[in-house]
């Protein structure tokens, strides 16, 4: 399995990032009124939607369908999410993420091997503790872990069920992770709402068959393939977080498969996989700010390589010592990553407040302009009415707001 051999097809830098975008749905034609067939076609794109609790600007998982689509009615993912028939359920395929219903049967594994590793979770070892949690689930369900809480408190006595609320939120954790409960949805305040997989998922997908693991992995890698376009190893292996041994055993079935295509990336170390018959577009004419969760740019070390862009989200970092600020997106403009902007919705006052806004060193002239643009569509789709310049940052005087 090497990228090395005599043949082996060569992409520039700039035909390897119109790959990764048109992979993940920079290229497809945008629609004035996205439907839910626009919304599978872009899920189909980026594989899963990466969910986090962070609200300083838009969640997580909201962000990437504008992202491609433009505004659209985020009841679209609401009902494809929470509602029947669904067609997304949250899963940890990547981190905590949305993915296709089709998926369940190929996490099972997953699943097999977090219920292996059962004593990672350090709850109590009262063999009757689970039981009586998915018990509780099944006649509550749907349910949040803070109404379990209020049941255990209020008509059964913490003699009776044995556990307080820190076993409760464990116990619950891991009865997602081995399959035993879903994710029903989640509620205004982003709890998670608990519920059996038999009341969550199509029947259909319950009782489909089980991959081997070998044929799981297959997908997984495929689908990875994918929504990378071109991609090493090490991107293949993150995508759904999987071991890179397993990857590159995946890999190397479809390269014989004729699935996958070795190539080499002019500034790339290391070699990269192209996903059989993938066009290298002639150009992309994107326009779009992107979520640190997206998946074009939560691979940091891609993201480098790709655009020449080196990407941390600051959050953690304290304040004195951020570069860009809290909550940084970058704003891609055609086929680059050409700023950053630090963003806030101030949803009291109607507001969308620029708290810094950078150029990268090769921006073209019209970035100010195409950046101004994109903030009063933002705005616009979030409900804020005013879009704010403060703060500091190369762009932000010359910002047309």
């Amino acid at each position: 399995m090497t990228a090395r051999a005599p043949g082996v097809r060569t992409l520039s830098a700039a035909e390897a990032r119109r790959v990764a975008l048109a992979a993940q749905g920079f290229a497809d034609r945008r629609h004035a009124e996205p439907t839910m067939r626009t919304l599978q076609r872009t899920v189909r794109r980026t594989g899963v939607l990466q969910v986090d609790s962070v609200n300083v600007l838009q969640r997580a998982h909201y962000m990437p369908l504008y992202s491609r689509m433009g505004a659209y009615d985020v009841d679209l993912l609401r009902r494809a999410s929470a509602a029947r028939p669904r067609r997304l359920v949250e899963y940890w395929a990547h981190v905590q993420a949305l993915m296709p219903v089709e998926l369940w049967p190929h996490m099972r594994h997953r699943m097999d091997d977090y219920r292996e590793r059962r004593g990672k979770w350090g709850f109590t070892a009262d063999p009757t503790l689970e039981p009586r949690v998915l018990a509780a689930v099944a006649e509550r369900g749907p349910v949040t872990a803070r109404e379990l809480e209020a049941e255990v408190g209020g008509t059964r006595s913490r003699e009776h069920w044995g556990w307080n609320w820190s076993e409760a939120r464990k116990v619950l954790d891991y009865l997602f992770l081995v399959g035993d409960v879903a994710v029903a949805g989640r509620t205004p305040s982003f709890e998670i709402v608990f519920d059996l997989p038999e009341r969550v998922l199509p029947a259909a997908v319950l009782a489909a068959p089980t991959p081997t693991r070998a044929e799981a992995e297959l997908e997984l890698v495929r689908r990875a393939s994918r929504s990378h376009g071109v991609a090493t190893l090490a991107c293949l292996a993150d995508y759904y977080r999987m071991p890179v041994a397993r990857t590159r055993a995946a890999v190397a079935t479809l390269a014989d498969a004729g699935e996958l295509e070795p190539v080499r990336v002019q500034g790339w170390s290391r070699p990269a996989w192209l996903a059989a018959g993938t066009p290298v577009p002639r150009r992309v004419e994107a326009g779009t700010l992107l979520s640190p969760f997206d998946p074009l740019v939560w691979q940091r070390a891609r993201t480098e390589a790709l655009f020449g862009f080196r990407y941390r989200l600051e959050i953690y970092t304290p304040a004195h010592r951020r570069v860009h600020g809290y909550y940084v997106l970058p704003f891609l403009l055609g086929e680059r990553l050409v700023g950053r902007v630090d963003l806030k919705a101030d949803r009291a006052t109607g507001r969308l407040l620029v708290q810094s806004a950078h150029r990268e060193p090769d921006a073209p002239p019209e970035t100010a302009e195409a950046l101004g643009a994109e903030l009063a569509r933002l705005g616009e789709w979030l409900g804020l009415d005013e879009v704010v310049l403060g703060g500091r940052g190369d762009l932000r005087p010359v910002l047309p707001c």
